[in-house]
């Protein structure tokens, strides 16, 4: 173990947090390019040796989420060849996740594939946050660090929203029941659940009924992904129907695809919180969504992993 070295490398798909991470360190990012040839092939160049480092890679597979996995793919093949002594593949947003498991015939398990790239260019671990679907994990032969953010948004709630006496978390389904739960938990807050059901094709999603007790209440969304935006909003919707007095949301990967950004203003959310997992320029500008930062959260995390330290101590326990 004598003359370990810890090293960063990042990608084009979030700089903003790689340079977060490499300031909350104290270690400056790897002289990397990262740049396409004419006809738009991936090319990689490592400017500085990299041989017998533990090298983390930043990349989220965030959109155009086929352009930054090939990114990372490469990278990490190109460090790799470079004799580096482990690759940790920093994934704070995993692209494919929501595609976990077959809903019905004929369909791929994407989440497995991308597993199985990663591992067949030379990562040794990953390291990702609240990855949609806790299963993923064991689509790995390899070591994976899922971070949890429910303690984030307890924190944020608890600084931001004043008094909760009159606040319901609300899950937007019942699959995120556990990470809406654990908010609840941590702020001693009633939990309500919207019932909600996806067209045969999965392209319609319809909010059918509020279960627990949101009238005149102040109700606050937890959610891993927010996408379009579509889903949020017609939640939002259902709970003013239902008598909530405002309605908050919190999800941890702002995707923001599509017209989201201009959608989100019109619609009954009074404010959305994101990570800064996937970052956007036009996000900062928006009156509703509001940032949390996790790069120092990360740095702490690449540490005691390169320390050989638990990551579990990192989250509070409750």
């Amino acid at each position: 173990m004598i003359g370990r070295e810890l090293m960063l490398l990042s990608g084009n798909a979030n700089l903003q947090l790689a340079n977060e991470i490499s300031k909350a360190l104290g270690i400056e990012l790897c002289d990397v390019a990262v740049t396409r040839f004419a006809d738009g092939e991936v090319r990689v160049r490592i400017r500085e040796t990299v041989r017998g480092a533990d090298v983390f890679v930043i990349q989220p597979t965030s959109p155009p989420v086929n352009e930054n996995l090939m990114e990372l793919l490469v990278m990490i093949d190109a460090i790799r060849r470079a004799s580096a002594r482990k690759i940790i593949a920093v994934v704070p947003y995993y692209g494919y996740a929501r595609q976990d498991r077959k809903h019905t015939g004929r369909v791929p398990i994407s989440a497995r594939l991308v597993a199985n790239l990663l591992e067949t260019a030379g990562a040794d671990r990953v390291l990702t946050m609240d990855i949609h679907a806790g299963q993923i994990q064991g689509f790995f032969n390899i070591p994976v660090d899922n971070l949890r953010t429910d303690w984030l948004f307890a924190d944020h709630v608890k600084r931001t929203m004043g008094d909760l006496s009159d606040t319901t978390i609300v899950s937007p389904d019942a699959g995120g029941t556990v990470r809406a739960r654990m908010v609840a938990e941590q702020l001693d807050l009633p939990l309500a659940i919207l019932e909600k059901r996806r067209s045969h094709d999965g392209s319609e999603v319809q909010v059918m009924n509020v279960i627990g007790d949101v009238k005149g209440r102040r109700a606050i969304l937890i959610d891993d992904i927010l996408a379009s935006g579509g889903t949020l909003i017609k939640a939002a919707g259902r709970l003013l129907d239902h008598g909530a007095s405002e309605i908050f949301a919190y999800c941890t990967h702002g995707v923001l695809c599509g017209d989201a950004l201009a959608q989100l203003p019109q619609s009954p959310l009074k404010r959305v919180v994101v990570t800064n997992t996937i970052f956007h320029q036009l996000a900062e500008e928006n009156d509703v969504v509001e940032y949390i930062h996790v790069g120092e959260h990360l740095a702490k995390t690449i540490h005691r992993i390169f320390e050989y330290k638990s990551v579990s101590h990192l989250f509070p326990h409750y």
